[in-house]
C-alpha cells in the first residue's frame, strides 16, 4: 500500500522537513488572493490588486487604505481556524514523524493548529510591530483600531511584521530554513509545485533521497521528485496518520 510505504520512509527518517504550500491552505477554505474570483473581486472593490495593495510602497503611502484592505480581507479570512491537513500534520509531528515545518503563507495556519519548530518565511499577521520602537502588538490591536493602528508609545502607524510585496524575506529566517532543508533527508512538498517559490527557494539546498510530492496538478517539474502523488494534500495527511493508527492497533 502507498500509505505504509511512505509511513515506513516516515519513520526510519532522522530528520523529515515539509514544506507547506498555497494547496493546503486552499483545502482549509482559505481564499487564494491572487487566483480565480477572488482577485476579481479585490480589484473591483478596492481598485487595486492584492500584489499592489500589499505592497511596501503602497503601505508607505495609502495607509488608510492599506489598513482597511487589511482589516477587511486578510484579518477577516483569518478567523477561520486550520482544516484537518492542517491538524494532522501536527498530530504527525506529535508522534515524531515530522522534524519542522518551512511555509511562505502568511495565516499562521501551521502555528495555529498546533505545529511546532514552523519557520514562516514571510512571518504571520498575527503580529504586528511599531516600526519606530520595535513593540509588538496582538492582531486584536489592529482589529479593534479605528482607521490606521498606532502605537501606545509612540504614536507611529504599525505595520503587519510579514514581508510585503517588494521586500526581501529576512535573512535570519532564511538561513534558518535552509539549515533545516540541509539536515533533511526526507522532504515533503504539499500543496506546490516543484517550480513554487517556496520550492524554488528550498529545494537547492536539499540533498536527501526521499523527496515526497503531494499536489493536486500535474507541472513539469514533477520529474525531479522522487514520489509524486496527486491528489488533495489533506487526505494524503489524514490517510498517514490512520495508517499510523492502525499499526499502533495491531
Amino acid at each position: 500500500m502507498r500509505e505504509k510505504n511512505i509511513l515506513h520512509i516516515l519513520q526510519n527518517s532522522r530528520h523529515t522537513v515539509v514544506l507547506s504550500g498555497a494547496g493546503l491552505m486552499a483545502e482549509s477554505g482559505y481564499p487564494l488572493l491572487r487566483d480565480g474570483a477572488e482577485s476579481y473581486d479585490i480589484e473591483e472593490k478596492y481598485g487595486y490588486s492584492f500584489e499592489e495593495i500589499f505592497s511596501s510602497g503602497f503601505y508607505a503611502a495609502r495607509k488608510e487604505l492599506f489598513f482597511r484592505f487589511y482589516k477587511e480581507i486578510l484579518l477577516k479570512n483569518a478567523e477561520m481556524p486550520p482544516g484537518e491537513g492542517y491538524l494532522a500534520l501536527k498530530e504527525l509531528q506529535d508522534k515524531g514523524l515530522i522534524s519542522t515545518v518551512i511555509t511562505r503563507r502568511i495565516a499562521g495556519l501551521e502555528d495555529r493548529a498546533g505545529c511546532r519548530n514552523v519557520i514562516n518565511l514571510k512571518g504571520t499577521i498575527f503580529h504586528n510591530i511599531c516600526p519606530s520602537c520595535g513593540r509588538d502588538y496582538p492582531v486584536e490591536y489592529v482589529k479593534e483600531a479605528k482607521g490606521v493602528p498606532l502605537c501606545e508609545t509612540c504614536m507611529t502607524a504599525l505595520r503587519p511584521d510579514v514581508c510585503l510585496f517588494g521586500e526581501m524575506i529576512d535573512n535570519g529566517r532564511m538561513t534558518e530554513a535552509a539549515r533545516e532543508v540541509e539536515k533533511a533527508d526526507v522532504l515533503v512538498v504539499l500543496g506546490a509545485s516543484l517550480a513554487s517559490p517556496l520550492c524554488g527557494q528550498m529545494l537547492q539546498y536539499y540533498t536527501g533521497s526521499n523527496l515526497i510530492l503531494v499536489n493536486d496538478t500535474e507541472h513539469y517539474s514533477d520529474q525531479r521528485a522522487d514520489i509524486i502523488i496527486y491528489g488533495r494534500s489533506d487526505r494524503f495527511l489524514s490517510d498517514i496518520l490512520a495508517e499510523c493508527r492502525k499499526q499502533n492497533q495491531d
